[in-house]
């Protein structure tokens, strides 16, 4: 294993609008590259640039904390506490893969964010988050702290094939249940399920089963991309070498698409199969509004609101009018609530679109929407 020292010009990655999927509108690296050597990886991607070799090259931000401190300066970290968490972890590297345990980047940041008290969500595979558990309740305590675990699937037999280097799905599971009993706020990522292999009925409910029982706050699901070049070829490599018989199948809903989505029917299939074992379980489909509602500004709440119904409908295969309306609203440079005698003049705002917003104004929520977190 290689790691390079670098000095980064900046650390924070801004979202043009709040992030549905993981609550945040700031994200960071502090790692480029990634000792787990997920075969499904995106960050292989050429896009990524990420130097030498994806899995051994591993780039190292040393100076990651004393630029975070200068990007979030007094004013922009005034800005930032109703901004949702700030994301660590996912893209071009886990933060908690093997370097971490002799940088300690991520420990480092973490407790310069309970400093200035800013809420964090952690995206990882590892169990060694355990170790920062000290600084962790000292953030959920004073802020809001989220963990949360991707998995392909709960098995570990085929995680071992094609998550080489992670420690296995039941000791991240075990994780979850310790971190649970801690009270923090837990979560699966099932992303990506890899096609004709943990995407079967079958795998996920076994899946979905094992995740209610470590004891999860929300089960979020994706599909798999894989981009042509460098990702799809090294995918493409292990395929061919354990399940060969396979891959006329990737072939078939993998067709040079640029951004390396499979076909819309193979997308909606599996999000059905989701859909239909998740209708079994009172889980939510998205990180709930209960865990977000303190920690956004108000025109954020309802934009993250209307972007998740939109996804959940959408994820019945049925048709939305909340995605266009959330976008107009992450927008708006004045805050909703000065709006409410006249919402149907934003764009995409209708009658029923009213209602949800006005509901959420005075409630924090919505009826329509916590149905269907778990229907």
């Amino acid at each position: 294993m290689n790691y390079h020292e670098i000095q980064t010009r900046s650390l924070l990655r801004k979202y043009k609008k709040i992030d549905s999927w993981f609550i945040s509108k700031f994200g960071m690296n502090l790692y480029r590259g990634c000792e787990h050597n997920c075969v499904y990886c995106d960050g292989r991607n050429e896009k990524y640039r990420v130097s030498g070799t994806f899995a051994k090259d591993i780039d190292v931000k040393v100076n990651a904390v004393e630029v975070l401190k200068q990007e979030l300066n007094l004013n922009r970290r005034q800005k930032c506490y109703q901004n949702g968490f700030m994301m660590i972890g996912g893209g071009v590297g886990d933060s908690y893969q093997p370097v971490e345990k002799e940088y300690q980047l991520t420990r480092k940041v973490l407790t310069f964010l309970e400093s200035i008290r800013l809420p964090v969500h952690i995206l990882t595979k590892s169990t060694l988050v355990e170790r920062d558990s000290d600084i962790l309740h000292q953030i959920n305590e004073r802020s809001k702290a989220a963990i949360s675990f991707s998995f392909s699937s709960t098995n570990d037999a085929i995680s071992s094939i094609f998550e080489p280097n992670v420690p296995p799905p039941s000791e991240r599971l075990q994780t979850i249940t310790k971190l649970k009993q801690e009270g923090f706020s837990c979560g699966m990522f099932l992303l990506p399920v890899i096609p004709f292999i943990t995407d079967t009925a079958a795998a996920m409910n076994e899946t979905i089963k094992d995740a209610i029982k470590a004891g999860v706050d929300y089960i979020i699901f994706g599909g798999m991309t894989l981009k042509p070049g460098k990702q799809k070829s090294f995918f493409y490599e292990m395929i061919n070498h354990h399940f060969s018989e396979l891959l006329p199948s990737y072939e078939m809903i993998y067709n040079a698409d640029k951004w390396g989505n499979a076909s819309k029917t193979y997308y909606h299939s599996i999000n059905q199969t989701f859909h239909h074992i998740m209708k079994h379980y009172s889980v939510p489909k998205r990180i709930p509004a209960a865990l977000f509602n303190d920690i956004v500004s108000e025109n954020d709440r309802i934009a993250l609101i209307l972007e998740q119904l939109h996804s959940l409908l959408q994820m019945q295969g049925k048709r939305s009018p909340y995605g266009f309306a959330s976008y107009q609203i992450s927008q708006l440079d004045q805050n909703i609530s000065t709006m409410k005698n006249n919402l149907q003049s934003i764009k995409g705002i209708g009658k029923v679109t009213e209602r949800i917003i006005l509901e959420i104004l005075e409630t924090k929520t919505s009826t329509y929407y916590e149905k269907m977190l778990v229907s």
